[in-house]
């Protein structure tokens, strides 16, 4: 499969929405999109780690931030050995796009270390996770930059950096990150945040599209949010018919108890071999005859070698970037409702905005409460872009993205960096 840079192909969907600004509905201008060609601050750090077992070895690391109009910045920390800047830098920018979206007080960032984690012991991912956050402490904070777990990494880690954090400035900080431990300061329902937040988002969609609750449902990747989506859409009443994991993927038609393949993957590491289930690739699940395919491991999954074989009638993107620009043209084209990251998978975001605001006030909610002002920051934003779609004849990636933008230029204007005559150069 051609290799995509997500990060170009982010620029690229940026110059289409160009067409889109005679539109009264659209607030700013060719111009006004060139502060999002490129990120604020990136910084990139190369340094050594003294491992368990005496070695040196010097670990990649990269945060950027993006844009920061509308508060701090905010994004997860991903580990994984495919990690490199321009990854990074698609999703800060994502990031950015994601929090206009849900209308949170925030800018955009991310951050990554390349190291494959199933290879690395947990005392040298401490390690490494200390030894990075006093690579960048000067840099992130509750009033700058707040970070989160994301791929590979977890509440566990979030705590050794939040400890490291807090050595180094002298005094407790909880809100410098997100996704902690309960007893750190984290917030009752982020670990399903993601998950139920999409889950919001899809019942918004399939009612608008009259998608019939005992549909079909192919899940692609099955960590916690994979997991996660796929037990409350069951839960529902859809029929999971099709799971996978970054060592394949299992199918009946029969549907599948996600309880019982979550317990079989614990017990086995894997859902492969899980019994009386036909075995498919992660590239044949993306095209099984399935009314809906929740794309939920990583990026550029589905593109345009693949994406006019998609037999499924909608799309919920619980992964980032799984849908490459090329790919997008393709699924609007036959049909496909296409139900974008920046809006389904913001739900981890936004716990994580309810998370900070604890902390902040030191006054801590219930699960209901918290999950209770998920839905209703969900549901409003979903109505916002498909209200969008319907007045513009668009698909919803390109509504959630004009959204976003309006809020973000709105803010850049407010604070004199650019005006409705001005060029930016």
């Amino acid at each position: 499969m051609t290799k995509v840079n997500p990060f170009e192909d982010t620029l690229g969907r940026l110059k289409n929405l160009t067409k889109h600004c005679k539109d009264p509905a659209v607030k700013f201008s060719e111009t006004d999109l060139v502060l999002l060609s490129s990120p604020k601050r990136t910084l990139i750090v190369n340094f050594p780690v003294k491992m368990k077992d005496g070695t040196i070895r010097v670990i990649n690391g990269y945060r950027v931030q993006y844009n920061d109009a509308r508060g701090p910045t905010k994004g997860g920390i991903r580990f994984h050995p495919h990690v490199d800047i321009d990854e990074v830098k698609a999703l800060a920018l994502w990031m950015t796009l994601k929090t206009a979206v849900l209308d949170l007080p925030y800018g955009g960032a991310k951050g990554g270390i390349t190291i494959d984690t199933k290879s690395t012991s947990t005392d040298d991912l401490e390690r490494i996770s200390r030894e990075f956050i006093r690579q960048i402490h000067n840099f992130v904070g509750p009033t700058k930059d707040i970070p989160a777990p994301d791929v590979y990494t977890n509440a566990q880690v979030m705590a050794w950096m939040l400890d490291e954090y807090e050595k180094i400035k002298g005094e407790k900080a909880p809100g410098m990150l997100t996704g902690k431990p309960i007893e750190l300061g984290g917030s009752l329902g982020r670990d399903i945040a993601t998950a139920q937040g999409a889950a919001y988002v899809f019942r918004e969609a399939a009612d608008a599209y009259d998608l019939k609750p005992n549909a079909t449902v192919a899940v692609q990747g099955f960590g916690n949010a994979g997991m996660n989506i796929a037990k409350i859409l069951a839960g529902w009443g859809y029929k999971i018919v099709a799971l996978s994991d970054s060592k394949g993927g299992i199918y009946n038609d029969n549907g599948f108890n996600v309880e019982e393949v979550n317990a079989f993957k614990e017990k086995n590491g894997s859902l492969v071999d899980f019994p009386k289930a036909k075995k498919v690739t992660n590239e044949e699940l993306l095209l099984l005859n399935v009314d809906v395919l929740v794309p939920a491991a990583l990026e550029n999954q589905i593109t345009k070698e693949n994406a006019a074989k998609i037999k499924a009638k909608m799309i919920l993107e619980v992964a980032n970037g799984p849908v490459t620009s090329e790919a997008d043209a393709i699924l609007h084209k036959n049909d496909v409702v296409v139900l974008p990251d920046i809006l389904t998978n913001a739900g981890g975001v936004t716990v994580s905005y309810f998370e900070w605001v604890q902390n902040n006030q030191g006054y801590y909610w219930t699960e209901q409460e918290v999950l209770d002002k998920l839905e209703k920051k969900m549901t409003a934003a979903f109505k916002e872009v498909h209200e969008l779609v319907k007045r513009l004849d668009i698909d919803h990636r390109t509504a959630a993205y004009i959204v976003a933008i309006n809020r973000i230029i709105e803010a850049e204007k407010k604070r004199g960096n650019i005006s409705s005559e001005e060029k930016v150069k």
